[in-house]
């Protein structure tokens, strides 16, 4: 490859802004409903995932290897929706991890671990 075109760029940077996320959240956020940089970064590689798996699927492997606590459950909620077994075996193994971040689930904000997050992923919660 000659260069790095405008789309790979593009996911490369959404990538990154899942890396460093400190909050999960897969939709809009409080009273007006704001859609994090976070959020809109999952969406983007959500959408790449269905154009370019590939490409894609690499980055979000990287992800959830090397991303925040909030980075690696993206990764793992990424995977669910294009492997379901990947995506299985990306809770199980952060079934173990007691790092903690942020969560929102419309105006509602919590905190939790990786492992209790997965786990509850796993049974269906």
């Amino acid at each position: 490859m000659l260069g790095i075109g405008k789309k790979d760029r593009d996911l490369d940077a959404a990538v990154e802004e899942l890396g460093r996320a400190d909050t999960l959240a897969f939709g809009g956020v409080g009273i007006a409903g704001q859609i994090l940089p976070a959020t809109d970064a999952y969406r983007h590689v959500e959408r790449a995932l269905r154009e370019h798996p590939e490409a894609a699927r690499k980055r979000v492997d990287r992800l959830l290897t090397h991303g925040s606590p909030a980075g690696k459950a993206y990764a793992a909620a990424l995977l669910d929706t294009v492997d379901p077994a990947a995506g299985r075996a990306a809770w199980e193994r952060l079934r173990d991890d007691d790092d903690e971040f942020t969560t929102f689930s419309g105006c509602i904000m919590g905190r939790a671990t990786l492992r209790a997050y997965a786990t509850e992923r796993l049974t269906g919660a």
